[in-house]
């Protein structure tokens, strides 16, 4: 059975774009891999600055994948910062890429366009990442078609280590859901919790409404585009004609339509997260967080003996 291993930033709220994206991918397939899930809470850091929120975020997380249908005695579900290896491994592999490389990063100078502020963990990112993955022999990680080259640099910095030290890391492949098309937030771009643009996954339906209805529309075309290309992933095409030809030119009912449809994916699974309580993700947690760090243990103690700081 191949590894795999995804996460999710513990930054934020997660919204509908990380739920096709993401999680629904994950709930379909995890059990035919053994599978890693990792609540990505170093990575939070980058942009988040308010420890009461950080923390609450790794609760909603683990409540999130939950609440889709992930079981955790079908998968290990950790915590990163509880596995110490993934910081130490990043530094070796921040030895070992060069600055102009990491200048290349779509993600960096996205986030930095954006007016995010350019500091150091931002910039180092991708090499945590590639330890995150190369930690546990990964052989896929399932990304977005926008995320291919976060497996790029994952795959560099292992070819870096093989060739400094020898054979080390397992080059890992991506795994791209072509049918998984990028989710745009309410201001048309790409739905972000970085840009404030997102339709809250397990919020109320009050609060998924009122952030249905900033959409902005485009009055010049036959439909609202900004509409239509989120609802599409709650309907057919075909389903979405009807609909969208018996309301044309009516914004606000079609808006409501799509709230409908968000409302009855997301009421089933809204209630089992309400039923999770914060000790089981603490137990859930702290058995992953053991098993990954077991893992990551015997690989770092080969590093460590490769690289020379061993004295074994």
């Amino acid at each position: 059975m191949q590894r795999l291993l995804t996460g999710l930033q513990s930054s934020g709220a997660l919204h509908i774009g990380n739920y096709f994206g993401v999680l629904k991918p994950f709930a379909e397939m995890y059990d035919t891999y053994e599978s890693y899930l990792m609540v990505a809470d170093y990575h939070a850091v980058t942009s988040l600055r308010d420890p009461a929120a950080l923390r609450q975020n790794i609760f909603n997380v683990v409540k999130d994948y939950m609440a889709v249908g992930v079981e955790p005695s079908k998968c290990i579900i950790f915590q990163q910062s509880q596995v110490h290896e993934h910081t130490e491994m990043a530094w070796i592999f921040e030895c070992l890429v060069t600055v102009p490389f990491l200048e290349l990063s779509h993600a960096y100078k996205d986030k930095v366009a954006k007016g995010l502020e350019a500091n150091a963990g931002l910039f180092n990112y991708p090499m945590l990442m590639a330890a995150d993955i190369l930690l546990y022999d990964t052989d896929v990680v399932p990304v977005g078609e926008d995320q291919r080259q976060h497996l790029e640099y994952a795959r560099e910095a292992a070819a870096k280590f093989n060739n400094a030290y020898g054979e080390t890391f397992k080059e890992p492949k991506e795994l791209i859901n072509k049918q998984i098309a990028i989710i745009p937030g309410t201001d048309g771009k790409k739905m972000s919790k970085s840009y404030g643009n997102t339709i809250p996954l397990f919020g109320s339906k009050d609060e998924i409404a009122k952030a249905v209805m900033s959409i902005v529309t485009d009055s010049s075309g036959q439909r609202p585009e900004n509409v239509y290309q989120i609802h599409k992933n709650f309907r057919s095409e075909s389903e979405l004609a009807t609909i969208y030809e018996a309301n044309k030119g009516s914004y606000k009912a079609l808006k409501e339509a799509l709230i409908a449809d968000i409302e009855n994916l997301v009421a089933p699974m809204r209630e089992k997260r309400n039923s999770i309580t914060d000790d089981e993700v603490r137990r859930v947690l702290k058995e992953g967080s053991d098993k990954a760090r077991e893992y990551a243990a015997k690989k770092m103690t080969d590093v460590r003996q490769k690289v020379g700081v061993s004295l074994i």
